[in-house]
């Protein structure tokens, strides 16, 4: 799997769904996903691993062209922490 297109067809082929209604159902879970971590939840899939949002302090970076100090602003940046049942999978 490469991109969403192929999410979205490996859940038509697993959950025996038609393409539209599988790309409905992968947008739904994206949608959820997002829409916690805004709201500062954090998204914890039992044996998958942990969707989360850190607040990112601002700082003072250097454009590597001209050398010159810039103010990179704070942000919120979304994380995951991958849970044992698919670290065990990969290895």
């Amino acid at each position: 799997m490469a991109n969403k297109n192929d999410l979205i067809a490996a859940v038509a082929d697993s959950a025996g769904l038609s393409k539209a209604d599988a790309g409905r159902a992968v947008d739904a879970v994206f949608e959820a996903i997002t829409n916690a971590l805004k709201a500062g939840d954090d998204v914890r899939l039992v044996g998958f691993g942990t969707f989360d949002a850190q607040k990112r302090a601002a700082s003072e970076g250097r454009n590597p062209r001209t050398g010159e100090k810039i103010e990179i602003p704070a942000s919120v940046q979304p994380k995951f922490r991958p849970g044992k049942g698919l670290k065990d999978a990969l290895n």
